[in-house]
Parts: structure tokens; sequence; C-alpha cells
């Protein structure tokens, strides 16, 4: 029993945790957490990409220019504008529409990704570029394989979104994407471009 006056134990578990500067963050502070943790791990992981090439700068030249630049920045273009739909899905929520015509094309937007991406890598495992062939190719399906998880496990995130639609579990799946769309972002040059 709580005495008269005082917050009952049910109002006091409804007040939400104070997560100190995450608080002010969009969304679910947890997912804030994650993405900081998967930063860090691609961030080791390209420094250690890099590091790699600086060891055998001939050999990652020579397997990079075997990569189709082309398809990576096609999937550069899918993320940047599937973000970009999940963001409207947030500001329609806001303002009182429904973020779900805008959440469903991100989704859809979103798997032209990792369609480019199977196709790619049927070329490459076609022409007998496995993990195996080299540095280059192993940091490269590593890097990239990761990456396209992340890219899936974002669209299973924002298909239960689209489902169960409130503005702070669409603020949660929207952050989760924009991490997606950022590491490729980096990911997309350092192994595609950067000689």
């Amino acid at each position: 029993m709580t005495e008269a006056g005082n917050a009952s134990p049910r109002n006091a578990d409804l007040e939400p945790a104070d997560w100190g500067p995450l608080s002010g963050l969009p969304g679910n502070p947890m997912m804030w957490l994650l993405i900081l943790g998967e930063l860090v791990v691609f961030g080791v992981a390209f420094v250690g990409f890099s590091i790699a090439r600086e060891f055998d700068p001939v050999t990652f030249e020579a397997s990079r220019s075997q990569l189709d630049g082309v398809q990576g920045g096609v999937n550069t273009l899918v993320l940047i504008t599937s973000g970009w739909l999940a963001a409207l899905s947030v500001r329609a929520k806001r303002r009182g529409a429904s973020p779900r015509p805008a959440l469903a094309a991100s989704i859809a937007v979103g798997t032209i990704f990792l369609v480019v991406k199977l196709f790619e890598y049927r070329s490459k495992l076609s022409a007998g570029i496995t993990v195996d062939t080299n540095d280059f190719f192993a940091f490269y399906y590593l890097l990239t394989g990761f990456h396209a998880l992340h890219v899936l496990m974002g669209l299973i995130v924002l298909s239960i979104v689209l489902k169960w639609d409130s503005l702070d579990n669409l603020e949660t799946g929207a952050a989760f994407w924009h991490m997606v769309d950022l590491i490729w972002v980096v990911l997309y040059p350092l192994i595609y471009l950067v000689r």
C-alpha cells in the first residue's frame, strides 16, 4: 500500500526512465546504445581494412578494380532514398497523417539493396572470387556481408514498425535505418573507390 499523496507504484512505472544525455534523442534510448556499439564495431573493421591495405596496396588496388562501382553507387542511392522515405514516415506521423505509405515504400526500396548485393555476390562467386581469394576479398565479403545482414535486420525492424506505427517506434526504427545508411556511405567509398 502507498500513503495518500504519494505516487502509486503503478504510476511510478509509467514515468520515463532517465537516460541522461540519451533521453533527448528520438526513439528508444536502447536503440541508440545499440547504434553506438555497431558504429564502434564497423569503425574497428574499417581501420583494420585500411591498415591491411597499407601493407599490400598492389593486391588491394588490383582487387578493388574488379568491383563494379556502379552497383555500389546504385546501392548508395537506394539506401539514401530509403532513408529519406523512412524520415518522411516519421514526419507524416508527427503531422497526424499515416506514416505507412512512406514506410512501406522505404521497405520496398531498401529491399532493392539486397537484390543488387545478391547479383554482385553471384557475379564474384561465378568468377571464382571468394573470401579465400586474398585479404581484400576477405574484407570485402566480411564488411559488405555484415552490412547486408544489418540491412536485412533493418528491413525486419521497419516491417514491425509498419504494423505498430507509434511515433516512438517510428523514430526508433528510422534511427536504426539511418545508421545502416551511414555505414554504407562510409563503406562504399572505402572499398569501391579509394585507391
